[in-house]
C-alpha cells in the first residue's frame, strides 16, 4: 500500500506536468488543485512544503531559459573559480561530505561473492528509494516504486553477494541528505564498484554545486578527456548511487535536460527542488 509521502510525490509530479503542459494558459491554483483531486488550500500547502516555493516559481527553475543561464554562468567559470580557490559555501558542499572509495577486485570478484550487503527501502521527496551498503559505505541507491524490481536490480550488480534487509546507520546518514541542513551533514562514505575512469567521472560530478548545472562536454574537459564526451555520458549513465552522486545536474549543451536513469520527470523535479532551495527567498504562492 502506498504511504502518504508516495501519494504526495505522485500528486506533485502530476501537478507539475499539468502546469507545464498548460503553461501558456496560465492555469490558476484552483484548476491545478482540481486536476489532482485536492482543495486549493491543501494543494498550496503540500506543494510549498515539498518545494519551498510556489508552483509558478518552481516552473521557472526547470525552464529552458533558466538552464541556459546556468550553463552560461558555468562557461564563465564563476563557480569553477570558487572551488579551485577552496572557497566553501552551502552550494558546493556535495564534494566536501561525499567521499568515494573504489572496491578492490577482491571485493567484487565472482559477482561479489565476498560481499555482505544490507539494504532498506525509504521514502524521499522523489519517491521510494532503495539504499544498500557494505561495511565500508553506501554501494547502491536507486529510485524504484516496485520493491521486487528494486531488489532485483541491486542483485544484478552483485549476483553472488549475501543480502540482508536492514536499515543501518550508514544508510540513515546517507538519507539525511533529503531532510537535513547540508551544513550539518556527516561525511557520507560510498563504496563503489567501477573502473578507474568511471570513478573519476563520478568524483567529478561531486564538484557540480547544488543549484548549478553542467554538460557532458564540460565534465569531459574537467577530467582531461575533452574528446570523450560520449564515454563520459556512458559513465554518468551507469552511476550506481542516485542523488548522492548528482548525475541529475548534467544536461545537454542546448539547455534541454535530457534523459535520466531514474526517469526524466524525476530529474526535472530534482533540479527544480534544489534550485528552489538555493534561489528562493520568501516565496509567495500565486
Amino acid at each position: 500500500m502506498s504511504t502518504q509521502s508516495q501519494i504526495d510525490y505522485h500528486r506533485i509530479a502530476r501537478a507539475i506536468a499539468y502546469i507545464q503542459s498548460n503553461f501558456k494558459l496560465q492555469p490558476g491554483l484552483d484548476e491545478v488543485a482540481e486536476q489532482i483531486n485536492l482543495s486549493p488550500a491543501h494543494f498550496q500547502k503540500m506543494f510549498s512544503d515539498w518545494a519551498g516555493t510556489s508552483p509558478k516559481k518552481f516552473l521557472q527553475f526547470i525552464s529552458l531559459e533558466h538552464a541556459k543561464s546556468l550553463l552560461k554562468e558555468e562557461k564563465a567559470s564563476l563557480f569553477d573559480a570558487a572551488y579551485e580557490t577552496g572557497l566553501s559555501s552551502t552550494s558546493r558542499l556535495h564534494d566536501l561530505f561525499v567521499k568515494i572509495e573504489g572496491m578492490s577486485p577482491a571485493e567484487y570478484k565472482n559477482g561479489g561473492k565476498n560481499l555482505s550487503i544490507q539494504y532498506s527501502f525509504s521514502e524521499s521527496p522523489f519517491g521510494t528509494v532503495i539504499t544498500a551498503s557494505t561495511e565500508k559505505g553506501i554501494c547502491y541507491m536507486a529510485f524504484e516504486n516496485n520493491k521486487e524490481t528494486a531488489l532485483g536490480n541491486l542483485k544484478l550488480k552483485f549476483p553472488n553477494a549475501s543480502f540482508f534487509e536492514e536499515h543501518n546507520d550508514l544508510q540513515k546518514n546517507a538519507l539525511s541528505i533529503f531532510d537535513k541542513d547540508w551544513t550539518e551533514l556527516n561525511t557520507v562514505k560510498l563504496h563503489l564498484k567501477g573502473t578507474d575512469f568511471q570513478l573519476k567521472v563520478w568524483e567529478s560530478l561531486l564538484t557540480i554545486p547544488m543549484g548549478k548545472l553542467s554538460t557532458y562536454g564540460s565534465l569531459a574537459g574537467k577530467i582531461g578527456h575533452s574528446k570523450a564526451s560520449r564515454a563520459v555520458g556512458t559513465a554518468i549513465g551507469s552511476n550506481p548511487v542516485a542523488f548522492l552522486i548528482p548525475c541529475h545536474r548534467v544536461i545537454q549543451s542546448s539547455g534541454n535536460l535530457g534523459g535520466y536513469r531514474w526517469g526524466s520527470d524525476r530529474k526535472q523535479m530534482m533540479i527544480g527542488w534544489e534550485s528552489s532551495r538555493m534561489y528562493s527567498e520568501n516565496p509567495i504562492l500565486p
